[in-house]
């Protein structure tokens, strides 16, 4: 269970989030394993309040290189250095606001293996591309692009978060089973460079999920967890989320 914080949170609302977040799991730890993703500005404040716990600290974007003159820029070194092990690529916010290509999105991918970071990658297509049927298209091309830069083994590492653009914040969702039929598509192309891993790879659903929907995904046979966007911003609601998560991974194994 990952919760993308986007562009929400000071960093006193971070690191009370995250102390409330300890201290309501050391009573009763869901055995979900959660990464929390803040602002850049907060990452090492919540990393802090996260020693100790369960709970994994990840960053929402890389820029490519270590170090140099590249004013704003956050590399993935730098990420590592602040507490970091996992980091958010390709989200589709990135893609359609900030211009990356599929290209710039697989060169992160591994620049974030490179930099000790276990990258979670981000798939999904646009409301015109699910109209117009292309969705199967969309997800192999924007997978597939990652095989030009990524590592056997670092693809063996990644996350995949199918995200269709057309379900974040607007409260709209793809029918469970359809979601389902994309994470097992995308399994499918994983195939083609690490046949013997591709069931390794989790395969989590993102688009305003929230407690009152998350089992309906969960109890589908190729989704392993959730990319949680508004809903993760309150703890209450993130925990409900998790508590969910195992009760559902128990029924797909009985």
């Amino acid at each position: 269970m990952i919760a993308n914080w986007k562009m929400h949170k000071t960093v006193e609302e971070s690191r009370a989030f995250a102390r409330e977040l300890v201290r309501r799991m050391s009573r009763s730890a869901p055995s979900t394993q959660l990464i929390i993703c803040p602002t850049a500005l907060s990452l090492w404040a919540v990393g802090q309040e996260l020693i100790g716990s369960r709970v994994m600290l990840g960053g929402q974007n890389l820029d490519l290189g270590r170090e140099g003159a590249f004013t704003g820029a956050v590399s993935g070194y730098l990420l590592h250095e602040a507490g970091a092990k996992w980091v958010i690529v390709g989200h589709s916010e990135r893609r359609q606001y900030f211009g990356e290509s599929d290209s710039l999105v697989s060169q992160k991918v591994a620049q974030a293996w490179e930099s000790h970071l276990r990258p979670i990658v981000c798939v999904g297509e646009s409301l015109n591309d699910y109209r117009e049927a292309r969705t199967i298209s969309v997800i192999t091309r924007q997978i597939e692009a990652l095989f030009k830069e990524t590592s056997r083994e670092a693809l063996r590492n990644i996350i995949v978060a199918y995200e269709p653009i057309w379900a974040i914040g607007t409260g709209e969702v793809p029918q469970p089973s359809q979601a389902n039929d994309v994470a097992a598509l995308i399994r499918e192309i994983l195939a083609q460079k690490i046949p013997d891993d591709r069931d390794d790879v989790p395969v989590l659903y993102g688009g305003s999920v929230s407690s009152k929907n998350i089992h309906q995904f969960l109890s589908q046979p190729h989704i392993d967890g959730a990319l949680v966007g508004g809903a993760s911003l309150h703890v209450e609601e993130f925990l409900k989320m998790a508590d969910i998560a195992p009760y559902e991974n128990t029924n797909q194994e009985q």
